[in-house]
């Protein structure tokens, strides 16, 4: 007897449910608490988008990306971006070398953004030159470098992190870069039972060894799955509401948007509800996205698209607070 779709679907929910808590269960092993922090990390992973995590130092950030990069048999590398760093030393240069018969010739040496899983630590630290260089990686997937082009291989994923508080030697992120990243999620203190499991897992003799539990072909074929999980008109039209409802003077905006919003999310705030729901979908064990997956990654997915205003700034109005006036105004579509 033929599997009937609904049969695949199942099957393929199982499957990323399988390989997702297989990669969580061993980055749990080195990461304590944070699980929310997890899911959201994983969702870009999984969805095939770029996160970037904003935190005080010592919550585990770089810790968190590179147990992620253990778990998963990618290629992992690290930049620590710094004022004086240039595009070159992230995509590569040509370096004189010694040939055998005694003379020289240019090779190219590639840098640091050719890998599957790039950690971008502190990337604020960047100036906008080098931030450049690493948008058109996370953008097109490829960099350039002169006349040559090379093409970044699949799985790719940017996971950066960024300190919120200090602001010397920082370059704030553009709008447009900004806005390439699936979510921004925020990196809080650890709950208070946590601490004793941090203190014995960090100033022990031993530490945890974390296993390789997938590979990026199965990265690749699960991306497949999460992209092939319907999403009914009703959740769709319900995120379109949410990201017009950030956009000052739209129809579907509260008085606080207008108020206090000088820039509203555009339709890739809409495509990243729809990856990032899809996900949240899967894991609740659905083939179909819901209004209530759209409302859980709503924060993550838009909190870094809305730029408040002057008078929003002066008020103390936050990105969150913008966004939690959204969702208790905008009707869900029947």
């Amino acid at each position: 007897m033929e599997a009937t779709g609904a049969d695949v679907a199942r099957k393929d929910a199982e499957l990323f449910r399988s390989v997702h808590g297989r990669v969580k269960s061993e980055v749990q092993r080195f990461i304590v608490g944070q699980e929310s922090v997890i899911d959201a990390t994983l969702t870009g992973l999984f969805a095939g988008g770029h996160i970037l995590l904003e935190g005080v130092p010592g919550l585990g950030k770089t810790m968190l990306v590179r147990s992620i990069g253990e778990a998963v048999h990618l290629d992992f590398s690290r930049i620590q971006f710094t004022p004086d760093m240039m595009p070159a030393d992230i995509q590569g240069t040509n370096v004189l070398v010694e040939t055998e018969g005694g003379g020289h010739e240019l090779q190219f040496q590639q840098g640091p953004l050719v890998a599957h899983l790039i950690l971008a630590d502190e990337i604020n630290r960047a100036t906008p030159r080098t931030q450049s260089a690493l948008l058109e990686a996370m953008q097109e997937h490829q960099i350039s470098v002169g006349n040559r082009t090379i093409t970044l291989e699949e799985p790719y994923c940017v996971m950066a992190t960024q300190n919120p508080v200090e602001q010397e030697g920082t370059y704030p992120l553009p709008e447009a870069q900004l806005d390439r990243f699936l979510m921004k999620v925020v990196v809080g203190y650890p709950e208070l039972g946590d601490y004793g499991a941090i203190v014995d897992r960090t100033t022990g003799n031993e530490e945890p060894e974390i296993r390789r539990v997938s590979s990026g072909e199965e990265i690749i074929k699960l991306r497949q799955v999460v992209r092939g999980v319907p999403v009914p008109d009703r959740a769709k039209n319900y995120a379109i509401h949410l990201v017009v409802a950030t956009q000052p003077g739209s129809e579907f905006a509260p008085k606080t948007v207008n108020d206090h919003v000088a820039l509203g999310a555009s339709p890739r705030g809409v495509q990243g509800l729809m990856l990032a729901g899809k996900v949240k979908a899967l894991l609740a064990g659905r083939f179909a996205v819901a209004v209530d997956d759209v409302k859980a990654v709503a924060h993550d997915v838009l909190r870094h698209r809305v730029l408040i205003n002057f008078h929003g700034q002066a008020d103390g109005v936050t990105a969150d607070d913008i966004l939690d006036s959204v969702l208790q105004h905008v009707a869900i579509p029947s």
